[in-house]
């Protein structure tokens, strides 16, 4: 890393390291999204990528970048689900032994994924432990290094490949960005892509989407500094239910972002449905946000704007509940 924060060039130099291992997904753009968005919508199918999600960038990115004997020591992260299977898949792929600490409440297909890939799951509950704290300590225990779901330099450079492959599709059809619109969690994507999104075309307003009920960044960005989400509000979208933005991240993202907004849990289910319907995608609540935010007129202002799809993997209980509640999305 060229810095304690990362820079465009570091996101640059992961994809270098990370590309030719993973899937350079597809863009897909959509004439009735372009219609209820009144703009000419770029979308990023991250939800295609190996593991279901973006999150893999990331993982593999930190992974590569350890020393062998690091490697040998093994990895420790903590995840609901997404970072979690990029740990999994990363780590067997290079041979590197995984723990991860889980919520006991993640979705059954995120817990199950993980398992097959080979790392040890150790469970927590949400509401009444530290999943930081219990990961520190198997880390400490093991000699093995932390895998962070966003807050650390390697993470962010990794997970800003997405907006790298993004921008590239922009620029080889000579069309400007005038909107990004990310999904948020930790804010490790947006501040990614937001990185190499600026540095390509540096009037692009950069978007945060969260929850409603984990508007961390929202908060954090009105004053100023980084709040915490008190309590443990109840979201579908679980892969973004991080109650304080990360300090790297947010280094970040406070120069970064133009604004973040908020989606509602219907809003995110109806994005669901829009996405099986017309894009032909699988999508979970919390990779859908970004296109809820859209389809609720956050782009309308703009000519040209792109959005993220991060992440697909979804219990199908969930799924088809979205599925039934908008039938005609």
């Amino acid at each position: 890393m060229t810095a304690v924060l990362p820079v465009a060039v570091d996101v640059e130099e992961a994809s270098a390291r990370i590309s030719d291992w993973l899937i350079a997904t597809p863009v897909l753009e959509c004439d009735a999204l372009n219609r209820r968005a009144n703009c000419r919508v770029l979308v990023k199918a991250e939800c295609l990528q190996h593991s279901g999600s973006f999150k893999i960038r990331g993982a593999l990115n930190r992974l590569l970048s350890l020393s062998h004997a690091e490697r040998k020591a093994g990895v420790v992260a903590f995840s609901s689900g997404n970072h979690a299977q990029g740990v999994a898949m990363a780590a067997q792929w290079l041979g590197v032994p995984a723990t991860i600490v889980m919520p006991k409440d993640a979705p059954k297909v995120k817990q199950f994924n993980t398992r097959t890939l080979g790392a040890e799951i150790v469970l927590y509950d949400r509401y009444r432990e530290d999943r930081e704290r219990i990961a520190a300590e198997i880390a400490e225990q093991r000699g093995a290094a932390m895998a962070p779901a966003f807050d650390h330099p390697d993470i962010v450079a990794g997970q800003g490949t997405v907006g790298l492959e993004l921008v590239q599709y922009a620029r080889n059809r000579r069309l400007g960005l005038d909107g990004l619109f990310v999904p948020c969690g930790g804010g490790g994507l947006v501040a990614g892509a937001g990185l190499i999104t600026k540095s390509f075309f540096p009037d692009c307003h950069i978007y945060a989407i969260e929850p409603e009920a984990y508007n961390d960044t929202a908060l954090s960005l009105a004053r100023g500094s980084r709040q915490m989400i008190v309590g443990h509000p109840r979201t579908t979208c679980d892969a973004l239910m991080t109650p304080t933005p990360g300090a790297i991240t947010f280094a970040i993202n406070r120069e970064l972002l133009h604004a973040a907004l908020s989606v509602t849990d219907a809003q995110a289910a109806h994005a669901m449905a829009f996405a099986a319907r017309h894009l032909k995608v699988v999508l979970e609540p919390s990779g859908a946000v970004a296109l809820a935010a859209v389809l609720a007129g956050a782009a309308a202002d703009y000519d040209c704007a792109a959005l993220i799809l991060s992440g697909a993997n979804v219990d199908l209980e969930i799924y088809l509940s979205a599925l039934n509640d908008f039938p005609d999305p």
